[in-house]
């Protein structure tokens, strides 16, 4: 499999630090429901697929987590799971997710605002948001691809899948 990272977005003038494949990704304890949370170790053992955006409810990140809605049961052909990330507040997620019959967790990076958007190279100081990023792990939780998308362009599914096939097919010998 070879690493991969790419890059499309300055983060308002700013270079980004993302999280480079080969990685450890942080751990992360972060409510999907004001009652429920999700730490890095709930998902091990399985492919996870975070998907930073911006905000709930704008038109861009509306589309794009109702097309990761729509390919889920492709994501899950490989076994993996997939979290939406932003720094709006639990409730928030839960209208959103409700409104829109998302069937996969959105995680609330609220308090302290962006910090796991931090700890992955992702949140935007001029905006105060996450960057529309994505990051896929492996089992152990090793980052294998990254991608930062322009906010304005949802970065659709494709890489997301090359990359969950890569980490499916075996390593030479």
């Amino acid at each position: 499999m070879s690493n991969q990272t790419e890059h499309g977005s300055s983060n308002g003038g700013q270079a980004l630090d993302l999280l480079q494949p080969g990685a450890p990704a942080p751990d992360f304890n972060l409510r999907a429901k004001p009652d429920e949370s999700f730490s890095l170790a709930d998902f091990r053992g399985r492919p996870l697929i975070l998907a930073f955006y911006p905000a709930d409810w704008s038109p861009v990140c509306g589309d794009q987590m109702a097309l990761y809605n729509q390919v889920l049961p492709e994501f899950e052909r490989y076994g993996a799971a997939i979290v939406g990330i932003s720094v709006d507040g639990p409730w928030c997620h839960l209208a959103f997710a409700t409104d829109r019959n998302l069937r996969f967790p959105l995680l609330s990076d609220f308090e302290p605002k962006g910090e796991m958007a931090r700890r992955y190279g992702v949140y935007d100081y001029a905006k105060g948001t996450s960057e529309r990023a994505l990051f896929v792990l492996d089992g152990e939780g090793v980052i294998r691809w990254s991608y930062v998308s322009p906010s304005e362009v949802n970065p659709g599914a494709d890489g997301i899948l090359r990359a969950l096939e890569a980490i499916a097919e075996p390593s030479p010998a």
